[in-house]
């Protein structure tokens, strides 16, 4: 549905198809330039910048201001004709949103983006980082190239309102100025706007999942950055590989490949109890008695009132090929369940301290509308001979059902 909104010198606004739009003074205090023409937004753009309808926006409090204000006019269409042929589903849209699937993966690598699809003026907003032009978004680039060598994954593409595109990402940045060269994680959206009258891209908004307050600046988003700055060890070791969908305040979503472990019984969620057992299967007793290279991290499964200790088999193993144990407590199985919800923390992995971080790590997922399912796991990466408890990686994961990426 879209909403034919009169635009204003000062972007106030009304009216349509029984919900009334209306934009306080407070909101918006500087013109839109000399926009006085009528323009076509799509109510998707509406909810995005928190305008007033009958129903309340949950994500209102996320964008305000003259962050509102900026996507209010950049989404204005100039004239009938370029309504219609920057409108939904229109071959022009189609056509860049195509671009973008091809271009955006090429963000952060030798080739770059094609920048003669943006206009000299492009704003570019993220609650950390403002531009007004083309050569100040190519520098914000350059920068995060050089100092963190982004990994920018781009999961979908997707047309949200006349002359606009929403992609939804992850970008992975290792920060090589610190010794420990830690991993930050972001995952969010990006609201893209085209101009009509250029065919050029000459906004681009990025919407944070880890935070509440996307406006510029954002302290909250500058306290999340240095959150990631923690000090955590993560041994050089084969792991299982997934790939980090959304990261909250609270936890990330991950999508697992499959990976095989050995797992024994355990007395208790923690401890060492089978540890030996499964380590020597690794180590060769088993019915080739081959010696596998060492993993990470081990795994204790708490389902209901039963526990079990778990290592990971070397990724290049499969069930079919790999030697059976000798010993008849230790069992092999395929964990291929895709998507789980992981709450990193450092430290001793108490029993009080993991049952305390799964309640927390349960209640938010159920709070975001997700299907935990039951039982969780402890993922303990690190010796706790050799490493210090406040380097410490310790996770608790709990897979989830019927998990769906959302724009």
């Amino acid at each position: 549905m879209a909403l034919t909104t009169a635009i204003s010198p000062v972007c106030n606004s009304r009216v349509a198809g029984g919900h009334e739009v209306l934009v306080s003074a407070t909101s918006v205090t500087t013109p839109c330039s000399s926009l006085t023409r009528t323009a076509v937004i799509s109510s998707s753009v509406a909810n995005k910048i928190s305008l007033r309808l009958t129903a309340p926006n949950p994500r209102s409090k996320s964008i305000s201001g003259s962050l509102r204000k900026q996507i209010i006019c950049s989404a204005v269409a100039p004239a009938a004709s370029t309504q219609k042929e920057y409108g939904m589903d229109s071959p022009k849209m189609k056509e860049m949103m195509a671009f973008l699937e091809k271009d955006l993966p090429h963000l952060f690598d030798e080739q770059g983006i094609d920048k003669s699809m943006y206009d000299e003026k492009v704003n570019f907003v993220d609650p950390v980082t403002k531009y007004d032009n083309l050569n100040g978004y190519l520098f914000n680039i350059q920068v995060l190239r050089r100092i963190f060598s982004p990994i920018f994954e781009l999961h979908s593409v997707k047309q949200t309102g006349p002359t606009e595109i929403t992609t939804r990402w992850t970008m992975t940045m290792t920060f090589s100025l610190l010794p420990w060269k830690p991993k930050l994680v972001f995952t969010g959206l990006s609201i893209m706007t085209v101009n009509p009258e250029t065919g050029k891209f000459n906004s681009h908004v990025d919407l944070w999942d880890s935070i509440e307050n996307n406006e510029y600046f954002s302290f909250e988003a500058a306290k999340d950055v240095f959150k990631q700055l923690k000090l955590y060890k993560t041994p050089d070791l084969e792991t299982p590989k997934y790939q980090v969908l959304k990261r909250t305040s609270v936890y990330e979503v991950r999508k697992y490949e499959p990976f095989i472990v050995a797992e024994t019984p355990s007395e208790q969620l923690i401890g060492n109890t089978g540890f030996k057992e499964v380590a020597g299967y690794l180590f060769g007793k088993n019915t080739t008695g081959e010696s596998m290279k060492m993993t990470t991290p081990v795994f204790n499964q708490a389902l209901g009132d039963k526990s079990s200790l778990q290592f990971v088999l070397p990724l290049n193993r499969e069930l079919s090929t790999a030697p059976s144990p000798l010993s008849e407590n230790v069992k092999l199985q395929e964990v291929d369940k895709k998507f789980a919800a992981t709450l990193k923390f450092n430290g001793q992995a108490t029993e009080a301290a993991i049952r305390e971080r799964e309640s927390v790590l349960r209640a938010a997922l159920i709070k975001d509308g997700l299907q935990p399912e039951e039982g969780y796991l402890l993922a303990r990466y690190n010796d706790p001979d050799r490493t210090q408890p406040f380097m410490r990686r310790n996770e608790v994961i709990i897979w989830l059902k019927n998990f769906e990426l959302q724009v």
